[in-house]
């Protein structure tokens, strides 16, 4: 996920502090990552410096100053670009799964114990996203749902390895 962007997006439904930008990130998008302050401070003095937002007030109180951020007519044209952009599918062309069972298979260990474990962790993870669903938001089942629809991809991949796993070892060791 682009953070910058995600706070530019956020600003343009007006200025904010950066502790409002925070806990507005967090509601939306943070659910299992939250942003810690000095990302969002970091990032906002990055996008300060490239001309995609500016300071649209100053606040003094008991601790530091609180700026207030607005997005810049080329922060909005950088947020316009980057929504109208596709994200790069991720093909997992190597991935650590395979890697685990190519070396179980080298070495000599079971590699059919291997996929059972991890078929059990994914079940595991399954169990809870689909909890976390069925009591969930709209925006947080579509969240659920797209990691459960990839997790039941790494079933199948998990399930067709086991059933050519004598045909791999083969393979490796030739």
């Amino acid at each position: 996920m682009s953070i910058s962007h995600t706070l530019l997006g956020l600003l343009e439904a007006g200025p904010r502090h950066g502790y409002d930008l925070k806990r507005a990130f967090d509601a939306r998008f943070g659910q299992d990552r939250p942003l810690h302050y000095g990302q969002v401070y970091s990032t906002m003095s990055r996008l300060l410096k490239n001309g995609l937002v500016e300071v649209d007030g100053i606040e003094a109180g008991g601790g530091p100053e609180r700026k207030r951020y607005a997005i810049t007519d080329a922060g909005v044209t950088d947020v316009e670009g980057w929504l109208a952009t596709p994200e790069k599918p991720e093909p997992y062309l190597q991935s650590v799964l395979y890697t685990k069972v190519v070396l179980a298979l080298l070495t000599g260990r079971n590699a059919d114990a291997l996929l059972d474990t991890q078929r059990a962790e994914h079940l595991r993870l399954m169990r809870g996203l689909t909890r976390r669903k069925a009591t969930g938001d709209l925006a947080d089942q579509l969240i659920c749902d797209h990691a459960l629809f990839h997790l039941e991809a790494d079933l199948r991949w998990l399930d067709l390895t086991a059933a050519r796993l004598d045909r791999l070892a083969s393979e490796i060791h030739t």
